[in-house]
């Protein structure tokens, strides 16, 4: 009786430690259940399309995990327009509040930066931060003709303007960066209504919106971040795949070099190297392609190219086929992303090398090909035709000769005395015809 009761006291004291044990992590994730969740994404680089993949993605896992809001922590220089709009286009229709925040300290939004920020549903920088610079360039950071420029510039301001007059806050001021290309502090925008607060970290921004109450599509939004749970989205191996080689010069020279590598396997089979390299590329240009403004006229001229430098090969055209296929390469290659933004078009001083390169390639394999066809044969029975020899027998009108240190069956339509030079005519199966040298 007393050893039961002894068991029952362990048994007891067992099950108290393992709930005293198990009690916080129950309540922390009782309490984890019912903070609100807050998603963080990070922008520290260009502005680009593989980037704009990656916030529509972040925007989409914010929506169905039903977070309270996002938070895009952004760093950059700038980037290109028609990227910057599709950004600003899926904050606008984001079914939660989107805020941007410059940070950390040290960090700018220039440029197209600058124009995200003043559209975010809540814009927010750091101290230590500059905003502004949004005035547009051409790729290389060219300045773009006084018509051209005017003229984004006019479209620019229009389309920004009306964005941030519905966010309620100073709309002057994006039209001076954009036209003047001013450049202020966090302290200076936040001064003039540029931005809606400032904050020195994450956690002092999330309770500085707390409680703040955002109005979109006809809907409000309280923000509800004082204890919230931040969940960072990291960038896959897809974005930065993208982001290397979303640049359209690396996605045409990784089409080139991968086409190339595919037609030297084909004239070539058994390389191997040049069929697998060339594979590799044109895939990683194709997943490059997925987020480019492709033109696809573009593309079917750089394919004609190809077959035109192909029937070059095959078909003496006097290089006809050959002066075709450079065009159509190099219209093509200027074709090949539809875009008004240089940055989103493959820049001249890759398409030159490129086209010269490709054009080099196909006329020395031409040149070859030629060169080959016009030299007769050296070996084998077609080699035979010209060379000379010694009758071994007397032939009338068949014989024995002896050429090229072999034996053959000979024919003549003349008699040839025995040790007579001869010179072989034609060849038909192991018979050679031969007429005497005289």
């Amino acid at each position: 009786m007393r050893n039961e009761r002894i068991r029952r006291g362990v048994i007891a004291l067992i099950c108290s430690v393992l709930i005293l044990a198990v009690s916080p992590l129950f309540a922390a994730t009782v309490h984890d259940e019912h903070r609100p969740l807050v998603f963080l994404l990070d922008i520290n680089g260009t502005i680009n399309p593989a980037l704009s993949d990656y916030i529509s993605k972040g925007i989409e896992k914010a929506e169905k995990s039903k977070a309270n809001c996002l938070i895009i922590r952004m760093d950059t220089p700038g980037g290109v327009l028609s990227t910057t709009k599709t950004i600003i286009k899926d904050m606008i229709n984001a079914k939660l509040p989107v805020v941007v925040f410059v940070a950390p300290g040290g960090s700018s939004a220039a440029s197209a930066g600058a124009l995200i920020t003043v559209c975010a549903d809540v814009a927010a920088m750091a101290p230590g931060t500059n905003i502004g610079a949004a005035h547009p360039v051409a790729g290389g950071g060219q300045e773009i003709d006084a018509a051209m420029s005017e003229k984004i510039m006019n479209d620019i301001t229009a389309y920004i303007r009306g964005i941030v007059l519905e966010k309620g806050r100073n709309a002057e001021w994006p039209e001076k960066a954009i036209r003047e290309s001013v450049s202020i502090t966090a302290q200076e925008a936040l001064n003039l209504k540029v931005i809606d607060l400032i904050a020195d970290s994450i956690p002092d921004l999330l309770k500085k919106l707390d409680g703040r109450k955002v109005e979109k599509d006809d809907q409000e939004y309280v923000l509800k971040t004082d204890d919230a749970k931040i969940e960072r989205i990291i960038p896959g191996l897809r974005f930065k795949i993208l982001d290397v080689i979303a640049n359209p010069n690396i996605a045409y020279i990784l089409m080139m070099v991968g086409s190339l590598g595919i037609m030297m396997e084909l004239f070539n089979p058994g390389l191997i190297f040049p069929g697998v390299a060339g594979g590799i590329c044109l895939l990683l240009s194709f997943f490059a392609l997925q987020v480019l403004p492709v033109n696809y006229v573009g593309i079917l001229l750089i394919i004609l190219s190809l077959i035109l430098f192909i029937l070059e090969i095959k078909i003496q055209s006097f290089g006809l086929f050959s002066i075709g296929g450079i065009i159509s390469l190099t219209l093509g290659s200027v074709m090949l992303f539809d875009s008004g933004e240089s940055t989103m078009r493959v820049s001249w001083g890759v398409i030159i090398p490129t086209v010269i390169a490709i054009s080099s390639f196909f006329i020395f394999v031409l040149g070859l090909v030629i060169k080959a066809w016009m030299h007769r044969p050296r070996t084998g029975q077609q080699g035979m035709a010209g060379e000379v020899g010694v009758a071994i027998t007397d032939i009338d009108p068949t014989g024995k000769v002896l050429t090229r240190g072999e034996y053959w069956n000979a024919r003549s339509d003349v008699r040839i005395p025995k040790g007579s030079a001869v010179r072989v005519a034609k060849v038909k199966d192991l018979e050679i015809t031969v007429t005497m040298v005289l």
